[in-house]
């Protein structure tokens, strides 16, 4: 008797089973159906249709077989895209990064720098610790007031941006055919790159170059900045006359003869196209004339 219920029972469920999977496949058909009877040439699934099949996906095992409308893979996909998007919300509630600080506490750290322009965010944050504000050092070097300073222009847009108020001035060494070394100083003009004016001497001094400078520019306009190097020639005697002529120097940095390339360029092209070539003879002539 009793196996006979139990019989009886199981197929009892057999048949609600069965009925259960003959609805949902006619629910899944008429749901395909559905869009198929849409107005358009080609039926696009809104969400509410995706909506459809991942649940049904969830809660039953034979959804793959009465699938026409798109491929299964499609669906698990559809599931990858919500899921991905889910915890992306989830994780993004708070914001990206740290915690953000009380916004007294930024303002307390601005006023403590601007308070006192000599303490660096170690002391500040050392500070902020005997106050009780536990807050990391980094958080207080990023929240610290910037010093601002003035762009300062590179040396080739100096160069460019006062081409026509600039010249340069270098001694260059010609030996002669007595082993005598001469010193012939050159003043170029960089606005036509020209000469402006050049000398020899056996015996450069700070007074000579000085003079020089006074020969140069006695009937023209004095430019406005003077490159040179650092050369012990330059003294007290030759910077008194420069400032007198209302003239400021640029000093180049030390072993730095490309900070002065036009005059640097001039006397290259002086050695390799006259000294290299006739060096004695026209040593010999500077001699002479000396």
């Amino acid at each position: 008797m009793m196996l006979t219920i139990l019989r009886l029972l199981s197929l009892i469920s057999t048949a609600l089973m069965l009925r259960s999977e003959l609805a949902l496949e006619n629910l899944a058909l008429r749901q395909q159906l559905a869009v198929l009877n849409r107005r358009q040439r080609r039926p696009k699934l809104w969400k509410l249709d995706r909506g459809f099949w991942l649940q049904l996906s969830r809660s039953w095992e034979r959804w793959k077989e009465t699938l026409v409308i798109v491929k299964p893979e499609t669906v698990l996909r559809w599931h990858r895209k919500r899921l991905a998007s889910y915890w992306a919300r989830l994780s993004g509630q708070n914001g990206p990064g740290r915690p953000g600080k009380d916004r007294v506490i930024r303002d307390l750290i601005r006023k403590m720098a601007k308070s006192n322009p000599l303490w660096g965010a170690p002391r500040l944050h050392g500070e902020l610790l005997k106050l009780g504000i536990d807050i990391s050092e980094r958080t207080v070097s990023r929240w610290m007031p910037r010093k601002t300073k003035p762009p300062s222009q590179n040396w080739r847009a100096f160069l460019d941006n006062h081409i026509g108020e600039l010249v340069s001035i270098d001694f260059l060494t010609v030996p002669t055919a007595t082993f005598r070394v001469l010193f012939v100083l050159i003043v170029l003009a960089h606005d036509r790159r020209r000469i402006v004016h050049f000398n020899v001497t056996e015996h450069p001094t700070a007074a000579w170059t000085a003079q020089q400078m006074v020969e140069a520019f006695c009937d023209r306009e004095s430019p406005r900045y003077l490159i040179r190097d650092r050369d012990g020639v330059y003294g007290s005697t030759f910077r008194d006359m420069v400032k007198a002529l209302d003239i400021e120097e640029v000093v180049i940095a030390p072993h730095s003869p490309w900070q002065s390339p036009y005059v640097e360029r001039v006397i290259g092209t002086l050695r390799r196209e006259c000294l290299n070539h006739v060096v004695d003879h026209v040593s010999y002539c500077t001699s002479l004339a000396i």
